[in-house]
């Protein structure tokens, strides 16, 4: 949590943290400059049996010492437009969040209550997150927003991905189809951007269609897969045509 104002939310993200711990996820809480006294009265009312989260909370000065020992960070934003990167859903972030194969901590970023995170803050995130609401009133409470998003981390961490009970019928010929199409769709974006080479596009693609037939792809590396193709959509959409080139 990156400069909390309220001692409501931060018990509150801590309650939310205590409700959603447990084997396979082990999380902890970060602070970073609080704003309000983190462990009062009003912080430990809202937290109930979260107490113990709160007192083991650690407080670091800024953002970058937080995250100085985690690999792959999420950082949640409400604003959509005007990001520095293309927005994910719950799932394709969350899902690439648990794809990690190291051992080096992951994190999920919340920002101030009245204006989120900075730019630069965004920045230090591989994905941005943004919970999809009614469009009459979108903005959520920062603790109703924390519990959101890691009652979802749960459930993607239990091997239970949104749609699947849908795509249960769904044959192993059928899925395969379905990321042979996503991988086209990554290699020929790769090219229109002009991020690699056509010959090195080509290679990283044949090296991910060998893990697919070997049956070596699981859903959180599909979940990353689809949130490179989004990012690169929008790349190309944004991109100047001559970028690949500069």
């Amino acid at each position: 949590m990156v400069e909390p104002s309220g001692p409501r939310n931060v018990g509150g993200v801590a309650r939310a943290i205590a409700n959603f711990s447990g084997d396979p996820l082990q999380l902890e809480l970060r602070l970073v400059a609080p704003r309000c006294d983190p462990r009062g009265e009003e912080a430990r009312l809202m937290a109930v049996h979260g107490v113990s989260v709160l007192e083991s909370a650690r407080v670091f000065p800024c953002l970058a010492a937080a995250l100085a020992d985690c690999g792959r960070v999420v950082a949640t934003s409400g604003r959509g437009e005007g990001e520095p990167m293309p927005p994910s859903s719950p799932d394709e972030a969350l899902g690439w969040l648990l794809g990690a194969t190291d051992r080096a901590a992951t994190a999920l970023v919340f920002g101030r209550e009245d204006r989120g995170l900075s730019r630069d803050e965004l920045l230090m995130a591989g994905r941005l997150l943004t919970i999809d609401t009614g469009a009459s009133y979108s903005s959520l409470n920062l603790a109703q927003a924390a519990a959101v998003v890691l009652q979802r981390l749960r459930v993607l961490s239990q091997g239970v991905v949104k749609g699947s009970a849908g795509r249960s019928g769904e044959g192993e010929p059928a899925r395969r189809d379905r990321l042979e199409a996503l991988l086209a769709d990554a290699e020929s974006l790769l090219l229109e951007v002009g991020f690699l080479h056509p010959h090195t596009a080509h290679a990283r693609m044949a090296k991910v269609r060998g893990l697919l037939q070997r049956g070596q792809v699981d859903d959180g590396e599909v979940a990353l897969l689809r949130g490179m193709v989004r990012q690169l959509r929008w790349a190309c959409r944004h991109l100047p045509r001559d970028a690949g080139s500069s």
